[in-house]
């Protein structure tokens, strides 16, 4: 199952290569992804605002059993002005064209990175 309805927005892995179809491609961790060099990830930005606080992301371990809870939280966080101007930016740069959301997590199904492809869907 993709990771969201909507066509525009995609959610990849940082170390997988980039796709034709990823359009803008935006880094939403707040972490660099170890042993990735700027060059092969080909990013056109990293969009740290957005990410979950480190508590939040600390907490969550990327378990799946509190994937459901994570992202309630998430959610939560992203009311705080300076995410909330992120995601803003974000719902704009999607607005442009395809936009490729790009964490570094093991499973970006279960990743915040899924969450925001959500709610900007």
């Amino acid at each position: 199952m993709p990771p969201t309805s909507e066509p525009g927005i995609h959610v990849r892995r940082a170390y997988d290569p980039p796709m034709p179809t990823d359009g803008y491609r935006v880094l939403v961790d707040r972490l660099w992804p170890r042993g990735l060099s700027k060059e092969r990830a080909h990013l056109d930005e990293w969009c740290k605002q957005v990410a979950p606080s480190t508590e939040l992301r600390k907490w969550y371990g990327h378990d799946p059993e509190k994937y459901a809870e994570f992202a309630k939280r998430y959610r939560a966080e992203l009311a705080d002005p300076e995410r909330a101007e992120a995601l803003d930016h974000l719902r704009e740069r999607a607005r442009q064209g395809p936009l490729t959301l790009i964490t570094a997590a093991k499973r970006s199904d279960i990743s915040e990175a899924t969450v925001l492809a959500d709610l900007l869907s």
